[in-house]
């Protein structure tokens, strides 16, 4: 089949279609809002979720904080599930999850199977490196350009309303509270183990100037996945979604309808041939 076979279909979707469910989840530095150069996108040709199952100043976490009941990944993995299971119900679902977000996604995946479609893991951590957490001393210091610097290698392409949102946030102690709750219970889960449970195709990106989670370690990692491929993607940090997300944009809508998806996919693949129904 050609390449430009069905260019009018990518380009001009059907405005009414049963889509595939993608569901997003996000990191430890970032809220559901972050993904706003991408799920646009996307929803061109998928149902798009983004669960707020980690929301620092949230009535949830703070309920936990009450009882004194540690934010863990396994309290985030079955609020993942828990929301798939009563308001989305379409399974197979397809996952994009960012750094600590690639902690619930691959416990998710080797925990329920038959609930998984594709994968997708961006700068994933728990990936068994010692990670970097210069979020903490921002934090602290309520430095924001320093948050910034630490996620991203190119800071001039960093929206300035999310630089705003940080400001703002770090001068709430309900929301300091809630971050470094989940920094303390989430922070030594390792999944590198459960890689081997995981079924799912998978696509592990990282950034090679990624500050936080060392992009060789995740390379090395990506090994033990069954069905996984590995891209670096150069001169960039820590949340390539932003970064460069027209690139990512297109790499992931390749990697989830493509019936022989690649981490290298030549141009036409990316910008030309017709999304069809993944198969897991």
């Amino acid at each position: 089949m050609p390449p430009w076979n069905g260019i009018l279909d990518r380009i001009r979707p059907k405005a009414y279609a049963r889509r595939q469910p993608l569901i997003l989840i996000n990191g430890l530095a970032e809220q559901h809002e972050s993904w706003f150069l991408n799920r646009r996108f996307w929803s061109r040709y998928f149902d798009v979720y983004t669960p707020n199952i980690i929301v620092y100043e949230g009535a949830a976490i703070h309920a936990k904080i009450e009882k004194k009941e540690p934010i863990s990944v396994e309290y985030l993995v079955e609020q993942l599930h828990t929301f798939v299971m009563q308001f989305v119900q379409t399974p197979p679902y397809h996952l994009v999850a960012s750094s600590l977000g690639g902690k619930v996604a691959v416990e998710f995946a080797a925990r329920y199977p038959q609930l998984m479609n594709r994968l997708v893991l961006l700068c994933p951590s728990g990936m068994g490196d010692e990670e970097q957490l210069p979020i903490m001393d921002a934090v602290k210091w309520h430095d924001t350009y320093k948050l910034v610097r630490s996620v991203f290698h190119r800071t001039r392409f960093v929206d300035r309303d999310l630089v705003k949102y940080y400001r703002a946030s770090m001068q709430s102690r309900r929301w300091k509270t809630g971050m470094l709750r989940t920094v303390r219970g989430t922070l030594t889960h390792t999944v590198r183990e459960r890689l081997k449970d995981v079924q799912a195709m998978t696509l592990m990106v990282t950034g090679t100037e990624d500050k936080i989670c060392d992009p060789k370690t995740a390379e090395i990692a990506c090994r033990d996945l069954p069905n996984g491929q590995f891209l670096a993607i150069k001169k960039c940090g820590h949340a390539p979604q932003i970064e460069r997300h027209r690139l990512v944009n297109r790499l992931i809508l390749h990697f989830l309808t493509s019936p022989k998806p690649t981490a290298h996919p030549r141009w036409f693949q990316l910008l030309l041939a017709k999304p069809s129904k993944a198969t897991k």
